[in-house]
């Protein structure tokens, strides 16, 4: 039951994520989450993301936005780094996820979610049937009723790295 809510991947940080061996996979759309996944909580673009798209997008790559946010506060970040977006996403609905790929002209298997929240952003990806990578958060200050549920990320967490433990030792032994 718990399993729903494990990513696919988990990473430190969006900006360590190999997406060109992703690419080489078959990978050619890319879903993201805004805040504290590309820049902490309502910070303006950077130039760290700026790159980050410009570098996906010369790749190959196509890319969308999917934030719960206002629009004030999504299409501009989407302008900045030339991407598609979709504001007041209800994530985890699974809805927006399936119109993010076909702005995209992307589908489930060449498709992969990038977010810092379980509960919203990777249970809506794995519901939407998308590959799902979890990234740390990029900064502390959160809003409060995303601190409540960061204490039940982590319990999510400690089961779903003991299975990877386990699941690691079998690939070993084969």
């Amino acid at each position: 039951m718990i399993e729903k809510f494990y990513p696919s991947l988990y990473r430190n940080s969006t900006y360590q994520i190999d997406f060109q061996h992703l690419h080489e996979k078959g990978f050619r759309g890319v879903i993201f989450d805004i805040d504290n996944t590309l820049v902490p909580h309502n910070a303006p673009v950077d130039d760290r993301a700026k790159q980050l798209f410009q570098t996906l997008h010369e790749m190959g790559w196509q890319t969308c936005l999917i934030s719960n946010n206002k629009e004030e506060r999504v299409k501009p970040f989407a302008q900045a780094v030339k991407s598609n977006y979709i504001y007041k996403a209800n994530k985890p609905s699974v809805k927006n996820y399936y119109y993010a790929m076909e702005q995209m002209g992307t589908d489930r298997q060449t498709t992969v979610f990038v977010g810092d929240q379980i509960f919203t952003d990777i249970y809506g990806a794995n519901r939407a049937g998308i590959p799902t990578i979890l990234v740390k958060p990029i900064h502390p200050k959160e809003e409060i009723q995303i601190v409540a549920k960061r204490y039940l990320e982590k319990i999510v967490l400690i089961f779903y790295k003991k299975k990877k433990k386990i699941l690691e030792k079998q690939s070993n032994l084969l």
